[in-house]
């Protein structure tokens, strides 16, 4: 009872601080929700278009969000440990790798661009592509910084001001793109094109308000960056790429298999491409409520072991999982049951409705194993387990998700469905990799005495300088 007792404690502080993060998660998600709703009323070539665009920007965004994670495990670390400077060490180096990746990310989104053709995408959609390229690529420089900027505040247990910058650029989102996309107040119609700019221009007002706030805030007096004339610290960086490097090649795993499934369905045309894009939109917006609740375990993991209490790792990994199973039961039995209702509210093409639903019934039954998934990589993120993760995460997603999915999809005929049905497969796989994982390293945290906890909480105090990641 004392146990229930314990992780029910628990589970109730990491709720604390993992509703704001899955709000402004959710926020982010339903930026690409407006476009993808008022573009479906532009027309089916700009939508699969759009589904394109999504997949390569996401694609090369996870790069930069999961070398980030970095900043989010250091400095839960550091302030555990109450060591505002390594804090301010890991936002600053964090800000730089930022700069510095969203550069080359917009030079291999334009390259990518130019192989699509050379991929069996339709040139139609390719050529409508091109302008909202243009505008999507730049904000993903933005997007990094205020990835940085968040994960240093919500690390601290500081969420909800990051939330609120959130969901006021997910409103101006809207706003602008009913201004640009359809020209009104005076502007005028850009389709597409104006998708994009409202993107952007979004993107720009949260970076803006985020840095505002850090800069601003009395809170982070002793833990901002101080020394920004300072060359980059090597040992830092080499300190951030080790732990976020692994992260970046699972999230590029497991995004990239999505990308992959998007290819083999955009090679059957615009209307399963534009069917998958609805259906994928709708699971990963829903994904946003675990995905913040990993990303509070993450923090949760990495404070109490900066401050050096490994024996609360379970109790908060366990607590955070019962929770997530609860909560996707209920959201597969929702997109079971609406799965028609939730299409037409996409797109008024009768085909692209037909298509979709089989692929919502699917997201529906795999949401489950989704939420366990996520949250048992954020628990392990807290550890500083990321090697060995990432290879579960290749071996389910492209050894069996992508090779199941294009069985059952081509030689089987089951087309965009069969491609989904793959795809459950791999978040099942890597669901219960993920999960024994945990089980095994919390196991080895729970047992660990005070004096040996360096090897898992290594801040330095003074220096800003963090240990390798765990193998």
């Amino acid at each position: 009872m004392n146990r229930i007792r314990s992780t029910l404690t628990e589970l109730k502080e990491t709720l604390a601080l993992a509703l704001p993060i899955m709000a402004g998660q959710l926020g982010q998600m339903l930026m690409g929700l407006a476009d993808t709703v008022m573009i479906s009323r532009v027309g089916t070539v700009p939508l699969a278009a759009a589904a394109l665009g999504n997949t390569l920007a996401s694609v090369l965004m996870v790069s930069g969000i999961g070398l980030l994670t970095a900043v989010a495990v250091q400095v839960s670390h550091a302030h555990g440990a109450r060591d505002g400077r390594a804090s301010g060490d890991s936002l600053r180096h964090g800000l730089l790798i930022s700069a510095a990746l969203g550069l080359l990310v917009i030079l291999a989104g334009a390259a990518g661009w130019l192989l699509l053709p050379r991929l069996g995408q339709d040139d139609e959609v390719v050529a409508a592509l091109a302008p909202y390229l243009t505008a999507v690529l730049p904000s993903l420089v933005l997007v990094f910084a205020a990835t940085a900027l968040k994960n240093f505040s919500e690390a601290q247990s500081s969420p909800w001001v990051p939330f609120w910058i959130t969901f006021g650029g997910v409103v101006l989102n809207v706003v602008l793109n009913w201004v640009l996309i359809f020209g009104h107040a005076g502007f005028p119609e850009l389709g597409l094109l104006g998708a994009g700019i409202a993107t952007f221009l979004s993107r720009l007002a949260i970076a803006l308000g985020l840095f505002a706030y850090v800069w601003g805030a009395a809170r982070f007096a002793s833990s901002r960056p101080r020394a920004w004339l300072l060359p980059p610290c090597a040992r830092q960086l080499a300190a951030q790429f080790r732990l976020g490097l692994p992260v970046a090649v699972q999230l590029l795993v497991e995004v990239g298999a999505f990308g992959a499934a998007s290819l083999l369905i955009g090679s059957l045309g615009a209307g399963p491409l534009a069917a998958h894009q609805v259906a994928i939109t709708v699971a990963a917006t829903i994904f946003m409520l675990p995905l913040g609740l990993g990303m509070a375990t993450t923090v949760r993991i990495g404070q109490v072991l900066g401050a050096r209490e490994a024996g609360r790792v379970r109790r908060i990994g366990f607590g955070a999982l019962g929770a997530v199973t609860a909560f996707m039961m209920a959201s597969a039995l929702f997109l079971l049951a609406a799965a028609p209702s939730i299409a037409r509210l996409f797109t008024p093409d009768p085909e692209v409705i037909r298509l979709a639903i089989p692929l919502l019934i699917v997201a529906g039954w795999f949401q489950l194993v989704d939420g366990i998934q996520v949250v048992s990589i954020g628990a392990l993120r807290g550890l500083k387990d990321v090697r060995v993760p990432a290879w579960i995460a290749f071996s389910a997603y492209w050894l069996a998700a992508l090779p199941i999915g294009w069985l059952l999809g081509f030689p089987l005929g089951l087309g965009a469905t069969g491609v989904w049905i793959g795809l459950a497969i791999g978040l099942a796989a890597a669901a219960a990799g993920l999960t024994v994982r945990f089980w095994k390293k919390s196991t080895q945290a729970g047992t660990c005495q005070t004096s040996d906890l360096q090897a898992l909480s290594p801040t330095q105090s003074g220096r800003g300088e963090m240990a390798d990641a765990q193998a």
